[in-house]
């Protein structure tokens, strides 16, 4: 079985080196070749030297590709009929990898995909750090798992069958595309041990916040909204969103509390984001970091909003130019 790797990369350029070398390492005894998709048309740095392996695909016109347009694309030129699709910041364990490849060898048709644990590491400066260690809380056993993001093996087939990433999504299309995976009655696994290192600028940060705007990253929430509006799995969407609902209907909040008591019944509205504030500072034994939280809570529910009335990324008329 030759595995398809399919790497979409989003001004990620300086993690790309990294990323590379590592699946390099953990793949260097199976069969294997790649494609790496930039998502951006213009001003996306060149990739660094590519072993005989690659295909390079460039996004065409102006718009850079969604994150599942990116990956569709991939899909299309990686050999089958396993692919894996890593973030270009994603450092691949190779005892993962070995693990997951048995795996896949033996899956019934009902297994669609695999991924793990993901520990989070920071960039600072010179300086390397950990951050999390179980990255999208996942644990450390075997067990299925609702969708899979960041580093995950697919059957292509099982893709297929659902008609791949949803490229209209700025983001969330890793768990829609769970969604729809195990609507059709196939399943999502988590294997030990540890999957791969996510590498970042430190986190939290008040740039992240202002990078997630301007790339669309928090407009995918109410992308999806409106995308489901009427149709089955709205209510397991408004679930995962409703940390962003709750702090929208917050913010909210203030203008009857206004209209009904005038600058009394502001003040006393007002207690109720310092009581969050409060509770966070307590949580995090930190106010700076509940001040961020409350914020990053913000921009996301006002990313909604922008979301749901904009609706979703038209697909590009040209989706790529091999380089």
């Amino acid at each position: 079985m030759t595995l398809g790797v399919v790497i979409p990369c989003y001004r990620q350029e300086r993690f790309l080196p990294r990323t590379l070398a590592a699946l390099e390492r953990a793949l260097g005894a199976h069969a294997w070749a790649g494609v790496l998709v930039l998502a951006a048309a213009d001003g996306a740095a060149e990739p660094p030297a590519l072993s005989a392996r690659w295909t390079v695909l460039r996004a065409a016109g102006q718009r850079p590709l969604t994150p599942g347009a990116a990956r569709n694309l991939g899909l299309g030129r990686a050999p089958e009929p396993w692919v894996l699709f890593l973030d270009a910041d994603v450092e691949l364990d190779a005892d993962w990898a070995a693990r997951a490849l048995a795996a896949a060898a033996g899956a019934e048709a009902s297994l669609a995909g695999f991924w793990g644990r993901l520990e989070e590491w920071f960039v600072d400066g010179a300086a390397e750090r950990p951050g999390r260690r179980d990255l999208y809380g996942v644990g450390d056993g075997d067990h299925d798992s609702p969708y899979l993001a960041t580093l995950a093996l697919y059957r292509a087939e099982a893709l297929r069958a659902v008609g791949g990433y949803e490229p209209r999504l700025s983001s969330e299309e890793d768990f829609e595309l769970g969604l729809r995976l195990r609507r059709q009655g196939f399943r999502l696994r988590c294997l030990s041990p540890l999957a791969g290192r996510h590498w970042s600028a430190p986190r939290p940060s008040w740039a992240e916040l202002g990078r997630r705007w301007r790339t669309g990253l928090c407009f995918g929430q109410g992308q999806v909204l409106r995308l489901y509006l009427g149709r089955p799995g709205l209510a397991e969407h408004l679930r995962r969103q409703a940390l962003y609902l709750g702090t929208l209907a917050l913010w909210l909040s203030a203008a009857p509390a206004w209209a009904m008591g005038g600058a009394r019944g502001l003040g006393l509205w007002a207690l109720a984001p310092l009581a969050v504030l409060a509770l966070m500072t307590l949580r995090k034994r930190s106010a700076k970091l509940a001040l961020h939280s409350l914020a990053t809570w913000s921009v996301n529910a006002a990313g909604m909003i922008v979301g749901f009335v904009r609706g979703g990324v038209p697909a590009p008329a040209s989706p790529e130019v091999p380089c």
